[in-house]
């Protein structure tokens, strides 16, 4: 059963009981440079495995970009 989440400002529909690295591989971000917050708390990423994403969670995905 699919839950809402709020990711970058739009609304999303995510699988239930999906971890923030699971969200990573849905998105199709799995090696990117990227910092993450849920519900504006950072969330390292070493926490990525252990952290279950919630119905109604606030996430906002930042890209690091390289440059000179």
């Amino acid at each position: 059963m699919p839950m809402q989440i709020t990711l970058n400002g739009s609304l999303a529909e995510i699988p239930d009981n999906l971890s923030m690295a699971g969200l990573i591989e849905h998105l199709e971000l799995v090696g990117k440079r990227l910092a993450v917050e849920v519900n504006a708390e950072l969330v390292p990423r070493s926490q990525f495995e252990r952290h279950r994403l919630a119905p109604e969670d606030r996430v906002e995905i930042i890209h690091a970009v390289g440059g000179g």
